[in-house]
């Protein structure tokens, strides 16, 4: 992995306990980088608690925090305890979502509520926050996915709950230009996480992996590069999209 440096620099990391959000995580603080590590279910603190060890060992300050994202004074709370514990924030990344493969005919309202509340609505809140607590040329990062770009079925409330974000980058990346703030959005391909495979059926498993090079899913391997990337060498880049998915769509 390409060195980059974020050393004296603090990280925020919406989901940072595990999976995509842990490897960040610990990536940062590799990088010389001071990590709040945020989660949500009580069940993920153990796997927080190991991240905040790496971080650590890395030799960075860390803490972690919890709190449910889809309610906005819970948003600006996270923002205020990791300022607390680490000073001002200078990377925020929001790796926080919810997969659901689901008809329409089949999908609630409650399930429909959730699904935008953990994909658009924390993420707005998330960007709101991050505009007002960021330090003056700070990155926010935050995570959508390709299914922006791809015509199938099944996925109407997580692509569709995911779709805003694309917007909010855009508003936030001018709204926030003045201050050298850049603001992106990453959309991975379906990823080998526990999150995918039960909305998905071996065959589809199979078909979603000869989609990209290598006849592979995304790694989490893939993604940490480009998060470290935009958020120091790549600050010329705002207000994009970029599509990280080994070709397995585009528009």
């Amino acid at each position: 992995m390409t060195e980059y440096s974020l050393q004296g620099k603090n990280v925020l990391v919406a989901a940072g306990a595990k999976n995509l959000g842990g490897l960040i995580s610990r990536e940062a603080a590799k990088a010389g980088a001071n990590v709040a590590i945020h989660y949500n279910s009580e069940s993920t603190r153990p796997q927080a608690e190991e991240t905040l060890a790496a971080v650590e060992a890395a030799g960075g300050k860390g803490v972690i925090l919890t709190g449910d994202l889809t309610v906005a004074e819970n948003v600006a709370k996270l923002f205020g305890d990791a300022e607390s514990a680490l000073g001002t924030i200078d990377v925020a990344v929001n790796t926080v979502g919810k997969v659901l493969r689901k008809p329409i005919v089949d999908t609630g309202e409650d399930e429909f509520d959730s699904m935008f509340d953990i994909n658009a609505k924390a993420a707005y809140f998330f960007i709101k926050e991050a505009g007002q607590h960021l330090a003056d040329n700070g990155k926010l990062i935050t995570f959508v996915t390709s299914l922006l770009a791809a015509y199938t079925d099944g996925y109407s409330t997580y692509a569709g709950g995911k779709s805003p974000v694309e917007h909010f980058t855009r508003a936030a990346s001018k709204d926030f230009a003045d201050r050298g703030i850049s603001v992106n959005a990453i959309g991975p391909g379906p990823m080998d996480t526990p999150f995918f495979y039960p909305q998905e059926t071996p065959e589809r498993v199979e078909f979603h992996k000869s989609q990209a090079m290598g006849n592979q899913l995304t790694h989490i391997e893939d993604i940490v590069p480009i998060v470290l990337f935009l958020a120091t060498d790549g600050w010329w880049i705002t207000g994009q999209t970029i599509f990280a998915n080994g070709g397995y769509t585009t528009r």
